[in-house]
């Protein structure tokens, strides 16, 4: 008979074996072990580690960042404005200063002058340029029916000569009578249908003026003529220099 000891250390040796329909794992690859699927896929995949919270300084940062990014190149550099005046203000500025330039009555850059088979005559002491100012045919500004009063006044007297000018101007004949003898220079510029200055009226708050702009470059020394364009048969007879 067995003793009760000997019982015992079978039953604790017979529980270590495995049954015979137990196929176990182990035994075909003692290192393989079951994982759940989830458990694989977790050991074969690496975790990234985790970024830390934005903090409200490095947002700060960020803004800022975007704000340099997005600047212009005026905050860098002051914007330059245009200093080139528009054609308006050049025409303005051109007109103001030749109604200052009329209405002072200067005359520079001219003398009078003794010319063979004229008499007096006017000589360019400086050179002008094309479109230069040049002299006002200045004198009393009136109106035809009073121009035509005097014109018979002065027929009388043939030592008088001619000093009228007549234009029109807002649908309306106006003359410039500069017969009285005074010092002003552009009564006393001679006749040349092939003249070096023409005849241009200017407007001073609705007042027109006739003046004289070079028609071409003007050179020092030149005698300064213009065209009265006075073609009638009387005016030719009386003054035969007027067909040249």
């Amino acid at each position: 008979m067995k003793s009760e000891e000997q019982k015992g250390k079978e039953l604790r040796r017979g529980s270590l074996e495995p049954l015979p329909n137990h196929r176990s794992t182990a035994a075909g690859n003692p290192k393989a072990m079951a994982l759940p699927a989830n458990a694989a896929d977790a050991a074969g995949t690496k975790h990234a580690p985790k970024k830390p919270p934005k903090t409200k300084q490095a947002s700060r940062r960020k803004a800022q960042g975007k704000t340099q990014q997005n600047r212009k190149v005026t905050d860098y550099y002051p914007v330059r404005r245009s200093s080139r005046k528009s054609k308006a203000e050049l025409q303005s500025e051109e007109k103001r200063k030749l109604d200052e330039l009329i209405e002072s009555g200067k005359e520079e850059g001219m003398k009078i002058d003794i010319i063979d088979g004229k008499g007096r005559g006017v000589i360019a002491t400086k050179q002008f340029t094309r479109g230069e100012f040049v002299v006002e045919y200045h004198g009393d500004l009136i109106e035809i029916t009073d121009a035509k009063k005097r014109e018979a006044l002065y027929a009388q007297d043939p030592s008088t000569g001619c000093y009228m000018y007549y234009f029109q101007y807002l649908s309306k004949t106006y003359c410039v009578d500069a017969t009285r003898e005074t010092d002003r220079l552009g009564r006393l510029i001679n006749h040349s249908k092939c003249g070096n200055c023409q005849t241009k009226l200017h407007d001073i708050d609705g007042v027109p003026h006739l003046i004289l702009i070079a028609s071409r470059d003007i050179k020092a020394g030149e005698e300064l003529l213009y065209d009265y364009g006075d073609r009638s048969r009387a005016s030719l007879e009386a003054h035969p220099w007027l067909k040249h």
